[in-house]
């Protein structure tokens, strides 16, 4: 039996080996060294030995890296799989004072739908009826509990802590904020690409090292079986484990923080970032035009003026249109006036009449064609939007509409800085007075206004390799294509799907700039522990290999000893799924 036991051993550990071998001539072709040789050598030599049971605690090791790497990766993924789980499956429709259910995937767009207390939100809507609070930490990363009533909009995927609401859809589930961000998970690589084989940028020296220990070993004590005995304990199963252990630990925790990150590469090059370029509106801004001034240019009063406008653009669509008509309810000037013909003119303005009088409301050429008219106004005020108002073609007041500066702009710009990246940029298509404008309230140095999707490609490509991995922020369509010329495409994705976030490499969930900051700290943190965990593997296989050099332990003990390394190297790269604080808290604790 004994005899059929060792040819077994044999075997498999040739098998083994073999396949290792394969694994390490792919890995040499791709231009590193892999540490899969101290693997091969280990289990070669025990097998020559004849130390049969220390061959088959290395094979049981080296077959069950897998089983530990899945086991601990499925713990750092935790929270990525409970956000699948939780994908909402059921609507109510209220109909007829009739409650139906229906899968979430079925609700029209403007249905009315009931969400009772403990349910998920399917769908995206606003509230028409009732009052509760809601767990959107899924969503945004918020901890607090949000207070929502009648008028304002839920995302699908918060929960209702509360009361029963009625919500009207806005969106299909497809389109929804949730199914988008599931879809995002869905696609990411939760197997580092690249940064899973950290250990072989140390694998020469450890390699050489290793061996050396051995064969000096072996010529002191001349005996060859002591090679066996320090070999045994250098195979790298820890090392190879430790680095993609962190990095799908790191992800996970991201995740919390409103970030999806879709691959480990990306978190290593956020990680090293030196650059960091911004899109304008709604990245650097709300993306909400408000009225920030109206002026009169004729003896035509501001609450005449503010009435004028709101009964032409009650009738628009147009972005500038609804900032131009809340400003009028604010100003409560929303009287009606009876205006014949009214006619919109797409990309231009509205043009009506008032009695006999020609009425038109857009931009300045559209507003007048008379060159006096033209000659008064033109040029001034760019760094506005600006709607003009004419009657019989003559100017008789406009309004100054601004993008909104996003609250943590100013500050998100600052911590970037103070974090080591230095080289910040603004990149817009809008022109240089409405960009030098943003950019002197962010205090952001480099701006480059005017620019097609093409110019901001070139100005990512031309960046010198010195002050990359570059950042590149954005929100819209017309950012996909520079986000994808990036290192590090991150898209605020917030306002739902968009090609920006399908492009990018990180998708802020949250709607909040600041963000970024956290994804950049998370990644830093996360590839410190991943070192560390490599580095700590390392530095017990030495020690025990100097250990068994002496021949005080047996080859079979030194195989056992391995898992003492195995136990290390995983529990430390466990450590990335917490924060720092909590470690310290954890700590003083103890």
């Amino acid at each position: 039996m004994a005899i059929w036991a060792n040819i077994l051993i044999s075997i498999a550990g040739a098998i083994i080996a073999f396949s290792m071998l394969i694994e390490m001539i792919k890995v040499l072709k791709s231009g590193n060294f892999g540490v899969d040789l101290l693997a091969i050598i280990s289990v070669t030599a025990t097998i020559i030995a004849q130390d049969y049971w220390a061959a088959l605690i290395i094979l049981i090791m080296l077959t069950g890296g897998d089983s530990l790497e899945d086991f601990a990766s499925k713990k750092a993924s935790a929270d990525l799989s409970m956000l699948l789980d939780n994908s909402p499956k059921v609507a109510h429709i209220i109909t007829d004072n009739t409650i139906k259910d229906v899968a979430a995937d079925e609700v029209p767009v403007g249905s009315t739908i009931l969400i009772k207390p403990g349910e998920v939100v399917p769908v995206d809507g606003i509230i028409s009826e009732g009052t509760s609070s809601f767990d959107e930490s899924s969503m945004t990363g918020e901890s607090l509990l949000i207070k929502r009533s009648i008028g304002d909009h839920l995302i699908s995927g918060a929960l209702n802590t509360d009361r029963p609401v009625n919500l009207k859809t806005e969106k299909l589930a497809q389109d929804s904020q949730y199914q988008t961000l599931v879809n995002l998970v869905k696609t990411a690589n939760l197997k580092p690409a690249r940064f899973v084989r950290l250990a072989d940028q140390y694998a020469l020296p450890f390699t050489i090292i290793s061996i050396l220990i051995g064969v000096i070993a072996a010529i002191i004590a001349k005996d060859p079986h002591r090679f066996v005995q320090v070999v045994v304990v250098a195979s790298p199963c820890p090392l190879i484990l430790a680095a993609p252990v962190a990095i799908v630990s790191g992800m996970s925790r991201v995740t919390r923080h409103g970030i999806i990150l879709k691959t480990g590469t990306a978190l290593e090059k956020l990680a090293k970032a030196k650059s960091a370029y911004f899109d304008k509106t709604g990245t650097l801004t709300q993306g909400e035009l408000a009225v920030k001034d109206l002026v009169s240019t004729s003896n035509l009063t501001k609450p005449q003026l503010v009435q004028l406008f709101y009964n032409l653009e009650i009738n628009s669509n147009h972005v500038m249109g609804k900032a131009i008509t809340n400003y009028a309810q604010k100003e409560k000037a929303t009287d009606s006036l009876e205006f014949t013909e009214i006619k919109e003119i797409t990309g231009q303005g509205i043009e009506a009449h008032y009695g006999e009088q020609l009425v038109k409301i857009g931009a300045l050429n559209f507003a007048t064609k008379k060159e006096s008219e033209l000659a008064k106004y033109a040029g001034k005020n760019l760094e506005y939007s600006q709607v003009f108002l004419s009657i019989d073609e003559i100017v008789k007041g406009y309004v100054l509409l601004a993008d909104q500066i996003r609250p943590e702009a100013q500050i998100t710009i600052k911590d970037l800085q103070q974090n080591g990246i230095k080289n910040i940029a603004m990149i817009t298509g809008d022109h240089k007075a409405t960009a030098q404008k943003i950019s002197s309230a962010l205090q952001i140095s480099k701006v480059y206004a005017e620019c097609r999707p093409q110019d901001k490609i070139r100005l990512i490509e031309d960046t010198p390799k010195d002050e990359r991995p570059l950042i590149m922020v954005g929100d819209g369509v017309n950012d996909a294509p520079a986000i994808a010329a990036a290192d590090v495409g991150i898209a605020m994705g917030a306002t739902g799907a968009s090609a920006a976030s399908q492009t990018a490499d990180v998708v802020i969930v949250k709607n909040d700039l600041h963000t970024i900051l956290n994804a950049i700290e998370i990644s830093r943190y996360t590839m410190k522990i991943a070192r560390e965990s490599v580095m700590i593997g390392i530095v017990i296989c030495i020690v025990l290999e100097l250990i068994c050099a002496t021949g005080v332990v047996p080859v079979i003990i030194g195989a056992l000893l391995q898992e003492v390394v195995d136990t290390a190297s995983i529990l430390w790269a466990l450590r990335a799924r917490v924060s720092k604080e909590k470690l310290k808290k954890a700590s003083l604790a103890s």
